[in-house]
């Protein structure tokens, strides 16, 4: 029987992972159980965006700003290079713009400005159709490939965190983890499930009727060298992120979108377009939904995503060297849930693809649960 440990995290994506740093930094001895060899999921499958412009005001924004800091503080500490600081949001049409000026009257504004187009240009090969843009320094962007991984090297060798990979874990009744390799002994227990929803407790997940939502992601190789200095987002972003959507000012560019860009708004694509070290970008992202998505990737949705990249940004000769999809748990009503099954075990999901951008805030919030508020 393993030694026994103050807590058990069941799952080491990013959800998992932050509550493990956050039960470290209290002192508490912590393993991380995960089914996998190595990082599989949806926490690998993304931009490695950590976006806090268009999350939706109030707690998920706020979770956002905290967990950017967190990222800020340990990417150093873990290996992990900072490739992308800030965000820029370029705006085609005049209800774009309208948006990101309702959008700067907000609290959320605080630090952003408006660019005109040629400042845009000094600094990105923007097409003819972007007329003004929103400019954040708020965000990170990391290579979540490799950004995981050291993360979790990183908790082990330097956060005493322990990390038994390769095992299922069948049924908890604490202090005992039954695993598929043994049992394991911890006091508390926090489980990060993703989305899969047929394991530890079932039945709650099955209650709050989640279902899937299926990403298509792309690796762009420009022809020639293009930078881009903070990651690009573009008008499909504004009516699908809630920062900006929630405005009144979106109702305008909702409805024009949905005359002139039905089909991406019927597949729910939007634009993030990010930079990797060796030039690259990485692309993306539709959104399906289904309890067991369909796993065959048509090229109709890729397409519909390079449309919208070369709306914006001008990179002739750019090829796709690259193509993917991720599953990620959604739920129509919530953004992240957290389930106190008892004083001593939490489930927590992350409900809305922004486990990246709001782990680390939310893994605060359920340890403090569990332990109380740190002392300041």
């Amino acid at each position: 029987m393993s030694a026994g440990y103050d807590l058990a995290v069941v799952g080491a994506g990013i959800v998992g992972l932050a509550h493990a740093l956050a039960a470290a930094r209290r002192g508490k001895r912590v393993a991380v159980i995960d089914r996998d060899a190595q990082a599989n999921g949806a926490s690998i499958r993304n931009f490695g965006f950590v976006t806090v412009t268009g999350q939706q005001a109030g707690q998920c924004w706020t979770r956002a700003m905290r967990s950017r800091e967190i990222w800020a503080e340990i990417a150093p500490r873990a290996g992990i290079e900072v490739l992308q600081r800030g965000l820029t949001v370029l705006a085609q049409r005049p209800e774009a713009v309208a948006v990101l000026e309702a959008f700067l009257a907000t609290e959320m504004g605080t630090g952003c400005r408006m660019l005109g187009r040629a400042e845009l240009a000094a600094d990105l090969p923007v097409t003819a159709a972007v007329q003004a843009g929103l400019r954040s320094p708020h965000e990170l962007r990391v290579e979540s490939r490799t950004a995981i991984p050291r993360l979790a090297a990183w908790l082990a060798a330097g956060m005493g965190v322990t990390l038994l990979r390769s095992r299922r874990v069948t049924g908890i009744a604490l202090p005992r983890i039954d695993t598929s390799a043994g049992p394991v002994m911890a006091e508390a227990a926090v489980i990060c499930p993703g989305d899969d929803f047929t394991g530890l407790h079932a039945d709650r997940i099955a209650a709050m009727g989640f279902t899937r939502c299926l990403l298509h992601m792309l690796r762009v190789a420009p022809a020639a060298p293009a930078r881009l200095p903070t990651p690009v987002m573009s008008d499909l972003g504004l009516a699908r992120y809630l920062g900006y959507a929630d405005l009144p000012a979106a109702a305008p560019l909702k409805a024009r979108l949905d005359r002139e860009k039905a089909r991406a708004r019927a597949e729910g694509i939007h634009l993030i377009a990010v930079q990797s070290a060796d030039g690259s970008l990485v692309v993306g992202d539709s959104h399906r939904y289904a309890d067991t998505p369909h796993p065959f990737a048509g090229a109709e949705v890729d397409d519909l995503i390079l449309d919208e990249l070369d709306a914006v940004l001008h990179l002739p000769g750019r090829r796709v060297s690259e193509r993917w999809t991720g599953t990620y748990a959604s739920a129509p009503d919530r953004l992240a849930w957290t389930d106190h099954v008892s004083d001593a075990e939490k489930l927590v999901i992350v409900t809305s693809g922004t486990g990246a951008s709001t782990a680390f805030a939310i893994a605060e919030e359920t340890i403090d649960a569990l332990y109380g508020k740190a002392n300041p």
